[in-house]
C-alpha cells in the first residue's frame, strides 16, 4: 500500500527575509550579504514497504522525521529524491483541523473534506450522522469551527478522517489530544478499523498505544530509519537508547557543579554521587532497587559531631523526605580532612518521575551551616518491573481476603481464606 524507496527531503531554512520595501531597501546591503540559506535534511535515503492491513507505527525524538513521513505519504510534500508510492484512497489527520475552513461550520467542513477525496454529496449526507455523534459535537455541528476549542477540533477532524472509507489512515499524535474517554474511544474505533483491513500508519510518543496497536514499528533518529520490527523490541531498544543519553546528561549535570549553595565552608561537602548496589554510579533507577548516595566531604579542621543530611524532592517541589545522622542516632565523633558518608536505600519506594537532592552538613546543635546545597543533584526513576504505576511511591503493603459463609443448617461458621 506504502513504499518509500530511497527517500530523501531536504529544506531550506532563510535567517532572515526583509518584511517591508523600506526593510529592503535601506538594509538591501546587509541583507545581499547575508548566509546562504541553511540545508536542513529531514530524511536521508529511508526506504520500507508497508502491507494491505497492516498497522505501522513511527517513533523517535522530535525533529527524526516521522511527521515527514506522514506528509510525503498524503502528498502534502514531494520528496527531494527518491519515490513514494501510495496505493489507495488516504485519510491523512496530520494536524488538528487541517483542510478545515475556519469560517464554515462543523457541517459544512464535513462536507468540504468529502468533496477532497471526490465523495459525492448524497454519501457524505449518509455518513453525516454518524460523523457528528463519533464527535460529540450535535449541539456546535452549525457553528463556525473558529469557535471550536481544540478538542472539539480534533473530534471533528478524527471523526471525519475514520469515517470517509479510506482504505489508508495516516495519524499523527491526534490520540494524545481530548479526554481519556474520547482518546479510548478513538482507540477501540482503530482496532475496529484494523479488523476491516485499512492500513494504518501511526506516529505517536504513546509508546504503550503503539506496542498495543501496531503489528511492526520503525525507530527513525536523524531522519534515518535505525531499527524495524516487532514494536515491543524497537520501542525496548529506543527507550534503552534515551536512557544512555538521558544518563550522560544527568552526569553532566551533577558533575557540573552550579548550584544554589551557602554555609561557612569549615566543613565542605566536595560530591554528591549515587551508585546502585554494583557500586556503578547511576542517576536512573527502577522502583525497588538499591540506591545508595554518597557525600564525599573535607574539613578544614577538626569539627566535633557534625550531622550530614540530605532531602528528596518531586520535580514539582513536593518534600518528600528529610534524614539525617542525628535522627538515625548516626553519631559521627569527629571529622578532620576527607571523608565520606554513605546513605543507602534498600528498596527504593519511589515511582516513576524526576526527583532532586539537597545535602547539608551542620553542627550539632544545628546552629552552624557549613555547607549547603539546595536541589543540586537529579535523578530519576524510570518504569521498569514494579507493578505499582499511578502516585508518589509503592509502599508495598499486602493484601488479604476473608470469606464469609453462613450454614442454614447448622448455625453460622466463618471460614477465612489467606492469600
Amino acid at each position: 500500500m506504502i513504499r518509500f524507496d530511497r527517500v530523501s527531503k531536504r529544506f531550506h531554512a532563510h535567517r532572515q527575509r526583509p518584511r517591508s520595501f523600506h526593510e529592503l531597501f535601506v538594509e538591501g546591503w546587509r541583507l545581499w550579504r547575508r548566509r546562504p540559506a541553511e540545508t536542513f535534511w529531514a530524511l536521508r535515503d529511508v526506504s520500507f514497504e508497508i502491507q494491505p492491513g497492516e498497522t505501522v507505527g513511527l517513533i523517535g525524538p522530535n525533529g527524526a522525521g516521522k511527521s515527514t513521513v506522514l506528509k510525503l505519504a498524503a502528498r502534502v510534500l514531494e520528496p527531494t529524491s527518491g519515490q513514494v508510492v501510495v496505493r489507495g484512497r488516504v485519510a491523512a489527520l496530520l494536524e488538528l483541523g487541517i483542510g478545515f475552513h475556519p469560517e464554515l461550520t462543523g457541517r459544512e467542513n464535513i462536507f468540504l473534506s468529502g468533496a477532497f477525496l471526490g465523495i459525492p454529496r448524497r454519501e457524505m449526507v449518509r455518513r453525516l450522522d454518524a460523523i457528528v455523534a463519533f464527535a460529540e459535537l450535535e449541539d456546535y455541528i452549525d457553528v463556525p469551527v473558529k469557535h471550536y476549542s481544540s478538542g472539539m477540533y480534533v473530534r471533528l477532524a478524527f471523526a471525519v478522517s475514520v469515517y470517509l472509507d479510506a482504505e489508508i489512515l495516516l495519524v499523527d499524535e491526534v490520540l494524545a489530544v481530548g479526554d481519556a474517554a474520547f482518546q479510548q474511544k478513538c482507540l477501540d474505533h482503530l482496532s475496529a478499523l484494523q479488523r476491516s483491513g485499512v492500513t494504518v500508519l501511526l506516529v505517536s510518543h504513546d509508546l504503550n498505544a503503539v506496542q498495543r496497536l501496531c503489528h511492526r514499528a520503525l525507530w527513525f533518529d536523524h531522519g534515518r530509519i535505525r531499527m524495524e520490527g516487532v514494536p515491543a523490541e524497537v520501542v525496548q531498544a529506543y527507550l534503552d537508547d534515551v536512557r544512555r543519553r538521558d544518563e550522560r546528561a544527568l552526569v553532566a549535570h551533577n558533575q557540573g557543579g552550579a548550584f544554589p549553595r551557602r554555609g561557612s565552608g569549615r566543613l565542605r561537602i566536595e560530591r554528591v554521587y549515587l551508585e546502585d548496589a554494583a557500586g556503578i554510579e547511576r542517576y536512573q533507577f527502577e522502583t525497588g532497587e538499591t540506591v545508595r548516595i554518597r557525600l564525599r566531604y573535607r574539613a578544614s579542621e577538626r569539627i566535633e559531631r557534625p550531622i550530614f543530611g540530605l532531602a528528596v524532592y518531586r520535580h514539582d517541589g513536593v518534600h518528600i523526605c528529610g534524614p539525617n545522622t542525628a535522627f538515625s542516632g548516626f553519631e559521627i565523633p569527629w571529622v578532620d580532612g576527607e571523608g565520606e558518608i554513605i546513605y543507602t536505600i534498600p528498596s527504593l519506594p519511589l515511582l516513576e518521575g524526576t526527583y532532586l537532592i539537597s545535602v547539608s552538613a551542620t553542627d550539632e546543635r544545628d546552629a552552624e551551616m557549613f555547607d549547603y546545597h539546595d536541589r543540586a543533584y537529579v535523578f530519576r526513576v524510570v518504569r521498569g518491573q514494579h507493578p505499582e504505576r499511578y502516585g508518589l511511591m509503592a509502599i508495598d503493603g499486602r493484601w488479604d481476603h476473608e470469606r464469609f459463609s453462613i450454614s442454614h443448617a447448622v448455625g453460622s461458621e466463618r471460614r477465612n481464606y489467606r492469600f
